[in-house]
This record gives C-alpha cells, structure tokens and sequence, in this order.
C-alpha cells in the first residue's frame, strides 16, 4: 500500500512577535498538497505575518514549519526555489511592457535562458494576457496587473503558491478569472494558501483556516466551518437599520449582530425563543419590523460569532 505523499506546509507552534505584541501565537497547522487553503481573518489577526515566515522573509520567534519540504529558517535557497510568494502589494515595474515584467522575473529566478520565451508565452496565453503583452504595466486595469503579479510568480513553476489577499480592490468580474486561472492551477498540481478577506473566495476553498488576535482559532472544510456555528441566526428587515441594530445588541438573548446588505443577521442561542423578543424590542422603540425569519449560517455569521467567541 502506497503511503501517503508529505503535506506541502507543516507548521509546529510557530509565533513571531514584535515586542511586547504577538502577531502570530503557536499556530499549527497542516496544509495538504495539491490543496486550496484559505486564510480568512480581520485585519491584523496575523494572516500576512504569518505568510511572510513562511515565504522565508521573516524569521519565527518560536516553533518551526516545511514548505514544500524546505525549512523556512534553515533552507532559505530551497525554500525560494520551491514556492512563488505574491504579497499584497506586487512590485511589477510599471515602465516595462506585460513581456518584459515576465522577462525581468525569469532572470531574477534565475530561468534558464532555453526556457524563458517558452514559459513566457505559456504564461502570456494562461493568464490571458497575450493581447496586452506590449502594454506598459502601469496601464493595465487592476486585475490585469493582479494577472500579471501571479504570471510573474509562476515564471519559474512553483510547487507552492503563497497568496497574501491577491484580489483586494479587484472588481467582481477580474476575481472570478483570477480564480479560474488559481483552479487550473490546481488541477495541475499546484498547491494553494491564499489569505483573502471575500467569503465567497473562502467558499472555493478545500479547507479554511479562521485567524484571530494572532490564533488559528479553527480548521475546517466551508460546510464544515458552517456546521461549528454556535445558536441560529435571524434575519431582520427593518428600517433604520443601523438604530434597530443597536436596540437588538442590546437584548441579553443576541450573542452578535451585524449588517449584511439590505438586512440584519443576529446570533442568538434558540430562534423560536429570541423571535418574539426581538420583534417586541423592536417594536417598543418604534422600528417597524418587515420581516424576521430563521436564516441559514453564512461563512460570515460564522466569522462574526467566532470573533465574538473569542473576544469573550
């Protein structure tokens, strides 16, 4: 019987601090390979600290962790030959073509020359980018240049992809087929950690992880995170949104609330119990209640309440 291959990333207790303030907290995880791993957090909850250990940038303060079978203390050269690492904001050269960005990162990676035009013409097709290759970087819309960082950082055909939040800012339409592209990808064996702040990112990943206060807090696959969710959620319409969201976070009965859309979404342990308090909580201090119902869990209902939890 065949054993199982070794995870692409083993992460053991690791932390980083910055003085007296622990960015990253004996975090452990295992991250399979040919897996699509999320990293979904608040800002500041250590999701780029924690990137950046293990893209070998920054050193741990404590614990260890392998990257593609590379220690990220110890084999620095492994490690950066292994993995491509695309920070939140990429430095593409904005006075140089599609091409020669490509060009100029195969050097750095040190590509060898036979190979650089073939791998350049495959990522210029893959990425879509063939009809721009002789456009100024610093002319491209904003998914293009996000195309053309993750191009870049393919130059020299990584096993590991480290992804800090590559979509931030991107529109709707531009997300979809950087993801697309991160799906064929995947298919071929590449091995994906993304930190994203969208949920429906977080929804296209095999597992999640929820970082919080520097903490992985919990591991799961989407559906699964959803099934973690402490209490039911109830969905309010009711105008004005933000004051009647202050009546109900103020009921003993409400774990969480916040606004999604053109609704409330409130946590609370029973729904048939809290329903009828809400509603004349509501009522009393003059908010008109269109409707209120039992809603499913979403990932950010989970998220909310997972950061309630842990605040507490």
């Amino acid at each position: 019987m065949r054993a199982p291959p070794e995870p692409a990333v083993v992460i053991q207790d690791l932390s980083r601090s910055f003085g007296p303030v622990k960015a990253v907290d004996r975090v452990t995880l295992s991250v399979a390979q040919r897996e699509v791993f999320g990293l979904i957090g608040p800002d500041g909850a250590g999701k780029t600290t924690l990137l950046r250990m293990l893209a070998g940038i920054l050193n741990p303060s404590g614990g260890r962790a392998t990257v593609a079978g590379a220690d990220v203390h110890a084999q620095p050269e492994l490690l950066r030959r292994q993995i491509g690492y695309m920070p939140q904001s990429f430095s593409l050269y904005r006075d140089l073509t599609v091409r020669e960005n490509l060009h100029f990162f195969a050097e750095i990676y040190q590509v060898p020359g036979g190979e650089m035009a073939s791998r350049t013409e495959r990522l210029l097709a893959f990425s879509r980018l063939g009809p721009f290759e002789r456009s100024l970087a610093e002319h491209l819309s904003g998914g293009m240049r996000q195309k053309l960082a993750l191009a870049c950082t393919l130059i020299h055909e990584p096993r590991l992809l480290l992804l800090d939040e590559p979509t931030t800012g991107v529109d709707p339409v531009s997300r979809r087929e950087f993801w697309s592209i991160l799906y064929d990808l995947n298919r071929q064996g590449t091995t994906v950690l993304v930190a994203t702040p969208y949920m429906d990112e977080a929804d296209r990943c095999t597992r999640i992880g929820f970082m919080f206060g520097g903490r992985l807090l919990s591991v799961a696959p989407p559906a699964g995170m959803k099934v973690q969710m402490q209490g039911e959620v109830l969905e309010i319409v009711a105008e004005p949104r933000r004051r009647a969201l202050a009546v109900a976070r103020g009921l003993e009965v409400v774990r969480t609330g916040s606004i999604f859309g053109d609704t409330l979404h409130l946590t609370v342990p029973d729904a048939a119990s809290a329903e009828p308090q809400v509603r004349a909580a509501l009522e009393r201090a003059g908010i008109p209640v269109r409707s209120l119902r039992v809603a499913p869990a979403s990932l950010e209902d989970v998220f909310i309440a997972l950061m309630g939890q842990a605040a507490r």
